[in-house]
């Protein structure tokens, strides 16, 4: 385990590889460890990164940290304080717009962004995501539990308890729609077909003009595409950081969009 303060809070974070720095964010539901497979997959030519979000995991959980600004301001410090130069983001959700975030205030910090989930507004989220602590209520009457293994779902548990609500009402204050539009790097955004937190869809607000961002839809896939959909995720991924990959040259294979009968 290691970690680091950064604004007198602690940091938690694991790293290894050798090459062009990764970092990753995780969302709403778990922590820095569903990255891990992922992690693993692009260490081969890669040094990885993935921490706690304030309220999540390991790090702080102090409620006032629990906003936008605060976390642009923790991956400020993570990228400053080990020396990080010039990262691809792959952001998960909450992560995702942190990620975003980021880019719009530091453009010439950010090589690529790869944004899974990204809800552009709140509208976009699920309603019960706020409501994550009842679980039990949730599965009874909803009949909704969008944590893909038991291991999620245990880091899920480790949440403090207003992060997710405090997070989301700070997320409801910015136009990332237009954060977005305005970035200079590639960004890769990638949904679940079926995702049931954040909807497919929100990627419509962009219209598909603009031709720095991509989307790609994996099917079958629900809010956890790097594990619903690992190795399909995961070669995109590597295909996304190469040197010399741009958004003309990245496709979904053709045997990605058969559909599991």
């Amino acid at each position: 385990m290691s970690a680091i303060v950064i604004n007198a809070g602690l940091v938690h974070y694991e790293a290894f590889g050798r090459g062009k720095p990764i970092v990753f964010l995780h969302g709403w539901l778990g922590s820095w460890r569903y990255w891990m497979p992922t992690m693993e997959a692009l260490a081969i030519d890669h040094r990885v990164y993935a921490l706690d979000l304030w309220g999540f995991g390991d790090s702080d959980k102090s409620e006032s940290r629990f906003d936008m600004a605060q976390y642009v301001a923790l991956l400020t410090g993570f990228i400053t304080e080990l020396g990080i130069e010039k990262p691809i983001l792959v952001g998960h959700g909450l992560g995702a717009g942190v990620a975003i975030a980021y880019a719009h205030q530091f453009a010439e910090s950010t090589d690529k962004i790869v944004a899974v989930g990204l809800p552009l507004s709140t509208k976009h989220i699920n309603p019960r995501l706020i409501k994550r602590n009842e679980t039990s209520l949730l599965k009874r009457v909803f009949r909704w539990n969008p944590i893909p293994t038991p291991e999620v779902a245990q880091e899920a548990q480790r949440a403090a308890e207003t992060v997710i609500r405090r997070s989301i009402d700070s997320l409801q204050q910015m136009n990332l729609a237009q954060m977005l539009k305005s970035l200079s790097c590639y960004v890769l955004l990638v949904y679940g077909e079926k995702d049931d937190v954040v909807n497919p869809a929100t990627s419509e607000i962009l219209n598909g003009s603009l031709s720095h961002i991509k989307t790609i839809t994996l099917p079958s896939a629900r809010h956890f595409p790097m594990i619903d959909a690992s190795s399909k995720f995961n070669r995109l991924l590597i295909d996304f950081a190469e040197e010399s990959a741009s958004l003309e040259s990245l496709t979904l294979k053709e045997e990605w969009r058969r559909r599991v009968r």
